[in-house]
């Protein structure tokens, strides 16, 4: 059977103090209302509308894959719904409603849910949880025979209501055409004055449609973020979830707390992640590499059998057998190919390392392609920007550089070259060549000595008119 899902991503959030809406904030790096969506469309969703209202124009780029609908004034949730009510007037089946602010929900109890409704043929299907405080949170109301007569919000609960410890998640899935119906139904009257979603429970009830309920195994899932503790706190959940996941497929921790994962980085088996690592974005680390620690890796691939040390890297290729570090900055476009090394304080930009060369300390390559075997002394620099534009500079295999070169781009050091240390190279070297540029070298004989005796003279006739 088919089924939408419907995300609910307009509230200001203003208990997060910020000027970015609440639902653009990021948790392991990825914004709030993405979690939802992604987890929607795991769990097999075919539509996902988004409900979206303030800071509506940073917000939509967040979900330019699904259809978007705005609620120009946030007047509760059943108001939310009903704004999308178009996109949703040709789905039939279910539609399960979601919040951008729920990142902890898993896309198999939203299955759970889904097929909960389906295999029963209710009307309603809400998500329940079973918090060790329910302060704040909506109570489930059942009757003798278990099933879900109401909700009521918390500022509406008689004291018997509050003393009830099943509480609504916000999560609910809805015979689709059914809910649509009731919408027109809700009303303001309540101590919030707004369209409350929840009254559409009520009023199939009241109807003799079924309302069932799903009780969420680890009331986790169904936390909300509604400010930066809460955000924290989320975050922390998630961070030792996907840590554990990892360390049971086989993944080395000296400390899980101090590694950080994103949702769509892969880690192989016999990896190791050690303290204050960071793994973002689409990144990827192959069996037998160690990473870390103080390392933050963006959108990056590493290879096989690999120390990535103290590096920042984003965008980067990182090859078979690479070392890199400590203290190393891969910028976007960098490629370290097998067996190559970046070493310390180096930093490497939009250029290619080949196979079995050597950055080992003090340099900057930017703009650049390097063959194979070639080794950089220390200090030595692609000067590849102008001012205006950037130039390239091109390296052949077994190339030596002695250290505190110039290669002032655009200039190519044909293979097997060597270039002598301390100099600026401008003009292109041949294949073979030896490259060097210095000033002659001047001795002066006995200046050392004559140098220190003048300056003891001068400390005397200083000390004596003292």
């Amino acid at each position: 059977m088919n089924s939408s899902a419907l995300v609910l991503a307009a509230g200001a959030g203003t208990r997060m103090k910020s000027s970015h809406p609440k639902v653009a904030h990021k948790m392991l790096g990825k914004p709030l209302v993405r979690w939802s969506i992604e987890a929607a469309r795991a769990a097999g969703c075919t539509q996902v509308v988004t409900v979206i209202g303030h800071g509506a124009d940073e917000v939509a780029p967040l979900v330019a894959d699904t259809q978007t609908v705005l609620q120009a004034q946030q007047l509760g949730t059943g108001h939310a719904v009903k704004c999308a009510q178009d996109l949703l007037s040709s789905q039939s089946g279910s539609v399960i409603v979601l919040n951008g602010d729920s990142p902890l929900l898993t896309a198999e109890t939203i299955k759970e849910v889904l097929s909960t409704r389906e295999a029963s043929g209710a009307g309603a299907v809400v998500l329940t949880m079973e918090p060790a405080d329910p302060t704040g949170y909506g109570r489930i109301v059942r009757d003798a025979e278990g099933h879900v007569t109401g909700i009521v919000e918390q500022k509406d609960c008689t004291p018997e209501q509050a003393a009830l410890t099943e509480c609504n998640s916000g999560v609910y899935c809805f015979d689709c055409q059914l809910m649509l119906g009731y919408l027109d139904k809700l009303s303001t009257n309540n101590a919030q004055g707004e369209y409350y979603l929840t009254d559409v429970l009520s009023l199939m009830r009241a109807d003799g449609h079924l309302v069932e309920a799903v009780v969420a195994a680890d009331p986790n899932e169904a936390l909300g973020v509604n400010s930066r503790r809460q955000l924290a706190q989320a975050t922390k959940i998630m961070q030792r979830r996907i840590n554990g996941r990892l360390l049971d497929e086989g993944v080395t921790m000296l400390d899980p707390d101090q590694v950080w994962v994103g949702p769509d980085a892969a880690v192989e088996p016999d990896v190791e992640l050690l303290p204050q690592t960071y793994l973002w974005g689409s990144s990827s680390v192959a069996s037998g590499s160690v990473i870390g620690p103080n390392t933050r890796l963006t959108d990056t691939s590493v290879g096989h059998d690999c120390v990535v040390e103290e590096t920042v890297a984003i965008e980067a290729v990182i090859d078979n057998n690479v070392s890199c570090g400590p203290r190393a900055y891969l910028r976007p476009g960098a490629h370290l190919c097998d067996g190559s090394k970046a070493g310390t304080h180096v930093e490497i930009k939009k250029s290619t390392i080949g196979k079995g060369s050597k950055v080992p300390h003090l340099s900057y390559v930017g703009d650049a392609t390097i063959g194979e075997n070639v080794n950089l002394g220390a200090g030595t620099i692609t000067c590849n920007y102008d001012g205006v534009s950037k130039w390239p500079t091109t390296i052949g295999d077994n190339v030596f550089i002695g250290s505190d070169t110039m290669l002032v781009a655009p200039v190519n050091v044909g293979e097997g070259a060597l270039i002598g240390a301390g100099s600026t190279i401008t003009k292109d070297v041949p294949a073979g060549a030896l490259g060097i540029e210095r000033s002659q070298q001047r001795n002066i004989k006995g200046w050392a000595v004559e140098h220190a005796q003048k300056l003891a003279e001068q400390a005397e006739a200083k000390k004596r008119r003292q």
